[in-house]
């Protein structure tokens, strides 16, 4: 049975975790025992801004780092901008680490020909973009916005609800869009609805995250498949760690032994 810790790289507070987590619990496979979710405590309330996304970077790696030794199978950095995703990826030996933008545009590029991802602001796109192109979905992807930050998804459901209406039927008519991707974690819970008015695929921005990491836990076990070691993702030196005194310097005793 596996174990898999959902991270909110920033300060959602405890309701919402536990509403987040019943979410999740509720959509887990068979082979997942639970799932955990986990908020960074002193971090800003969102990472709508490049610089409080900077703010937790250190802190995000620690809890990825720090599950990997408590022996979840998989995490989930749960932010659609995917912060620091290759990072974590190089600090890790076996498990699993995903996050929704990776996810959802993988899943996305085998339910239909264009997808269309609704967010919050303008001031999101060039960054989603960025790891969009990196995932080689940049022609075949659109941007729609509610012109919502992160913190008013939940505040207003039915307004929220309203607003990804308009912007979906907008994506269908004059985009061709044959997938919708909810592209903010905060949009969890709206894509049942949206999926039955519309038709189409909407893909959650919460599980999908976690039927990925899933399935590439369930790879890894099955067939020895997990991330490459031998390129990028090449973790770093114990010994340069050891050496440079990294673990004192970072508080991070502990995380690399």
């Amino acid at each position: 049975m596996k174990r898999i810790l959902f991270i909110n790289p920033a300060y959602t507070g405890p309701a919402l975790d536990q509403a987040m987590e019943a979410f999740l619990n509720e959509v887990k496979g068979p082979q997942t025992e639970r799932v955990d979710v986990a908020s960074l405590p002193l971090a800003p309330h969102h990472l709508e801004h490049s610089y409080y996304e900077a703010l937790v970077g250190q802190e995000t790696l620690n809890l990825v780092r720090q599950a990997e030794n408590n022996g979840y199978d998989a995490a989930v950095i749960g932010c659609f901008y995917d912060p620091f995703l290759d990072a974590a990826k190089e600090i890790v030996s076996r498990m699993v680490v995903t996050a929704p933008c990776e996810a959802c545009m993988r899943l996305a590029a085998t339910l239909g020909h264009h997808t269309a991802v609704i967010i919050g602001r303008k001031k999101w796109i060039p960054q989603m973009r960025g790891n969009i192109i990196r995932y080689g979905m940049q022609d075949q992807s659109s941007f729609r916005c509610l012109e919502l930050g992160v913190l008013d998804f939940q505040a207003n459901p039915a307004f929220t609800k309203q607003r990804m209406r308009e912007e979906a039927a907008l994506a269908i008519q004059e985009d061709k869009a044959e997938v919708i991707v909810l592209g903010c974690t905060m949009e969890f819970g709206f894509f049942r609805e949206l999926q039955r008015e519309f038709g189409l695929p909407v893909l959650d921005a919460c599980i999908t995250p976690l039927k990925y990491a899933e399935y590439l836990a369930e790879l890894r076990d099955l067939c020895g498949w997990n991330a490459s070691k031998i390129g990028g993702w090449e973790g770093p030196s114990a010994r340069e760690i050891a050496e440079w005194g990294i673990t004192e310097k970072y508080g991070l005793a502990g995380l690399f032994e």
